[in-house]
Order: structure tokens, then C-alpha cells, then sequence
């Protein structure tokens, strides 16, 4: 008969893991079969530094793996590998021991006299295998990695505390962007050794970029802008610095130092919006959104009355969808989900956004949100551009599903809406507005909330209208005035509604 297979029973997510005073230490037991050979103690110790408990996580799984890598070599001597990984697990083995990696020669050149010591103290502890005594006294010399291959290690390694928050389509965004840079080397330069890497490649990169932002008047225009080249630059100058600063490797600059392109008084592109009339009279029309699935149709109404954007908006779920207060809003906020992460643009992205007229509807048919896009915005966005662009709803080329997030900012300025309530509803705004809205909420009365948001219902809105965004439509169907939008009522009110919670 054939035997089950036995689910292996789940890791703790903080295994290993004390908080002391708000800060994280990495505290383990040493393990009984270590013990007379690793000489750290009963326990091992170690301050992390930080109180933020995702990369205290990412810190300590690069701390255990440090460890698991030094007892394997004590225990069993090594093993033939490769020269990367021999260097690698030279570096792992000098931090677990409490050294950085260096080079036999820049431990030689050390000036520091105590640093030497520690490092021979440090084999003196344990029973050292040779392994060992090369990852102290720098006997492993730094392999000739590919550019790529040194990606790789950035990625999945390096750069691993960065996308710790992160939910998976966004560490695929952030590794396209990061990716792209380094194809874009590699196919002008070659894949060569990221230590070959010289001046002369930087500059080359370099006007490689320059020909496309700013090209001799007979190429012809600009098809990039010198953000796009500043971001490829950026991003091979990170590359290079870290991937050195991990492996112990100091250094004094790199071959992408101080090339950058200037982006002074240069207009930035901004998308275009939508005119308030192309929406209620294309957009909104009877019909206009009908073969798109329920949960993308209820995303467009959603955005064009909050301008939210639109990876904020298929990602809520019911723990930030708040109906049953007097104002009904969505919270904007980071998902802290050890199991479903997910980061938002800036920490002044965090905001409460109320919902007016036919947001409100769309969140009561889908008080958990949507569901089928949730981490897939990429989906959505392509799923609704594509849609746009062929049902002629786009006034023009330029314009993206994004716009609707435009458009609610310029609707918001015709209303008279001040620049810091705005900023606020928009997200982007800076401490100066949150201490204004801190004193808002201060000042503002405990008060009825009944009837703030008891507009009238719209008579335009026929049968056949309110079916095109079904099952959205109610028998008493609440729209707020498109022109107004957001007003000052509203905002008192809202206020006031926060201070009652």
C-alpha cells in the first residue's frame, strides 16, 4: 500500500527572533553536536539593528544560513565547488564568526593591529578546519563573475530586505526595471566579468543613453527621456557598489560614478486627463462598460470617484473597506501579511478616502473588494487599457487608464478644493499637510452624520443606464453631482467622522 506523504509541519516565521527594547536580536542555541567545537557560547547573540520585523527576517535567514554553512565545514571539512560558491561560503563563514570577508592582501595591509588579532582569535576558538582559516585570513580570492550572474546574486540575495514587503507582482516590477538596466549593458557591452567592468564601459554606457535623450539635431528627436537614462545608470551603479559591499570588497567608487543626465528645467510628462464630459458622456454612457467582467467595470467606477490608483484599488480587501461609519471610506495601507505582502508607493501614500456617489455603490456590491485582481494590477491595467483603446474610450493616445487618477485631481481644483485637502485625498502629501489635517481633526465638532451625503438622485440615470453598470445600480441609486465631487461639506464631514471613531 502505498504510503501518504506526510505534510512537513510549518517554520515559525520568527524563529530565532527576540525583541529587546524595539529592537530585534538574532538568539539561538548552539546545538549539542557543536558544542566544544564552536567556541561562541551556549547561545549565540546578535543585534540586527532594526525594528522592523520584515527585515528583521530577511537579516536572520541570512544569519542562519551563515551558520548552517560554518557547522557543515566544522563538521565535515568541505567539499569540492565552485570558486563563487567557495567565495561565498567564505563570506558567510567570516560574518558568523563576527568578521567581514577580506582579501589575504587586505589583511595583510591591515593597519588596525586588534583586527588581525580577532580574526587569529577567532580560529583559535574552534577546532578550524581549513575552510575556515581561509575565510578569516582571506585564502579565497574573488571569482570572475559575469554581470549577469552578479544580478542574480543582487536579486536573490543582496537586495533581499528590499523586497521583503513586497507582494510577488511587485518584486516582479522591481526586478523588470532592475533587469532591463543590465540587458541593456549586456547587449552594448558583453557579459563580462563584473570586475573588468572599467571607466571606459560606464562612458560607453553612458553615450549610449545620451544619442536617445539628447540626440545631434541630423539623428532626428529624443525617443527617451533622461529619466529613463538615469534610471539604467542608477541602477548598474547599485548593482556594482553592493554586489562588492557583500562581498567585502572595499571600494572607492564605481565605473557609473557621476554620470547622470540633468533633468533641470525640463517639463515632466505628465499623462493627460479626462475632460468631466468625455466621462459622463463616453465613459459613463449606457453600455459603454458593459462586456467587461463585473469586478474591472466596478474598478473604472471606482476610480474615476476616489482617484485612487488603480494598484491601490483592485488591492483592498474587506479588513480596509470600512461601510458601516457614518462616512463610508477605504483605507490606503501597506498589507503587513507575513503570507501576502504588499508595500505602497510612499509612506505618505497611507490615507482614508471617502466614498461618494457611485464609488459607494461599487463597495457595497463588493465589500471584500475584487478579488480576481488582487496582486495582479498588472492584469487589470493591461485588461482595461486594452479594453479603452478598443472601444474608442480614450480621447487620445496618450491617454491610460491611469488618467482617471488626473482627472479626479483637476475635477477636485475646479471644485475649489484647497491644495492640502488635495494632497491629501491624492496621497503624495508631506508632513506639513499631515500637521495641518492633524489640527483639522482637533478643531473639528462631534456631529450628526445623517444626512452629509443624502444627495439627490439623478434622473438621467434611466433603467437602461444604471443595467450598462449592472449589478451596480440600487432602486435608490445615490450619485453625487459629477462637477462637485469633493467639496468642503464633505470634507468637514469626513473629518468630523474620524474624530467620532
Amino acid at each position: 500500500m502505498r504510503k501518504e506523504a506526510v505534510a512537513e509541519p510549518a517554520r515559525d516565521p520568527d524563529r530565532y527572533l527576540v525583541q529587546r527594547d524595539g529592537i530585534f536580536y538574532y538568539h539561538r542555541r548552539m546545538p549539542a553536536k557543536m558544542v566544544g567545537i564552536d567556541d561562541r557560547g551556549r547561545f549565540i547573540r546578535k543585534s540586527l539593528g532594526t525594528d522592523e520585523r520584515r527585515l528583521a527576517r530577511a537579516m536572520r535567514d541570512k544569519l542562519e544560513d551563515a551558520d548552517k554553512t560554518l557547522w557543515a565545514v566544522l563538521l565535515c571539512g568541505g567539499e569540492a565547488r565552485s570558486a563563487l560558491d567557495q567565495y561565498r561560503d567564505a563570506v558567510r563563514r567570516a560574518e558568523a564568526m563576527g568578521v567581514s570577508y577580506l582579501s589575504n592582501g587586505q589583511v595583510a595591509g591591515f593597519q588596525n593591529v586588534d583586527s588581525i588579532l580577532k580574526r587569529v582569535e577567532a580560529l583559535e576558538r574552534v577546532q578550524a578546519a581549513p575552510a575556515v582559516a581561509d575565510a578569516l585570513l582571506g585564502g579565497v580570492q574573488v571569482p570572475p563573475v559575469k554581470v549577469s550572474k552578479a544580478f542574480d546574486l543582487y536579486a536573490d540575495e543582496i537586495m533581499a530586505h528590499e523586497v521583503a514587503g513586497k507582494s510577488q507582482s511587485q518584486r516582479r516590477m522591481w526586478k523588470k526595471v532592475k533587469q532591463r538596466a543590465v540587458n541593456n549593458f549586456v547587449a552594448l557591452i558583453g557579459d563580462k566579468p563584473i570586475g573588468d567592468v572599467t571607466r571606459e564601459d560606464g562612458l560607453t554606457f553612458y553615450r549610449f543613453w545620451l544619442k536617445r535623450i539628447a540626440p545631434p539635431p541630423d539623428i532626428g528627436a529624443a525617443t527617451h527621456s533622461a529619466s529613463a537614462g538615469n534610471r539604467d545608470l542608477g541602477n548598474m551603479r547599485d548593482l556594482y557598489r553592493r554586489y562588492f559591499a557583500h562581498l567585502g570588497e572595499e571600494q572607492k567608487g564605481t565605473p557609473f560614478d557621476d554620470l547622470r543626465f540633468s533633468e533641470r528645467g525640463k517639463r515632466r510628462r505628465k499623462r493627460p486627463s479626462f475632460e468631466p464630459k468625455w466621462i459622463t458622456d463616453q465613459i459613463m454612457r449606457p453600455g459603454a462598460l458593459a462586456s467587461l467582467d463585473a469586478q474591472a467595470r466596478r474598478c473604472v467606477l471606482a476610480l474615476i470617484e476616489t482617484g485612487t490608483r488603480p494598484s491601490e484599488t483592485c488591492n483592498l480587501d474587506e479588513t480596509v473597506i470600512f461601510l458601516d461609519t457614518p462616512v463610508p471610506y477605504i483605507r490606503i495601507t501597506p498589507r503587513e501579511d507575513a503570507d501576502d505582502p504588499r508595500e505602497i508607493k510612499t509612506e505618505w501614500s497611507v490615507r482614508d478616502v471617502p466614498l461618494v456617489g457611485v464609488a459607494l455603490e461599487v463597495f457595497k456590491k463588493n465589500p471584500q473588494g475584487f478579488p480576481r485582481y488582487r496582486n495582479r494590477e498588472e492584469a487589470l491595467s493591461a485588461n482595461l487599457n486594452k479594453f479603452f483603446k478598443t472601444h474608442k474610450l480614450f480621447p487620445t493616445p496618450k491617454h491610460k487608464i491611469y488618467s482617471l487618477r488626473h482627472s479626479f485631481e483637476d475635477r477636485m481644483k475646479e471644485a475649489g478644493i484647497d491644495s492640502e485637502l488635495r494632497k491629501i485625498l491624492m496621497g503624495p502629501y508631506d508632513r506639513a499637510c499631515r500637521v495641518w489635517y492633524g489640527r483639522i481633526v482637533a478643531m473639528a465638532t462631534r456631529r450628526t452624520q445623517k444626512n452629509c451625503f443624502a444627495f439627490r438622485s439623478r434622473d438621467r440615470l434611466s433603467r437602461s443606464w444604471t443595467r450598462s453598470i449592472a449589478p451596480i445600480s440600487a432602486n435608490q441609486f445615490l450619485l453625487l453631482p459629477f462637477k462637485t465631487l469633493v467639496n468642503r461639506e464633505i470634507r468637514s464631514s469626513f473629518v468630523a467622522s474620524l474624530v467620532d471613531s
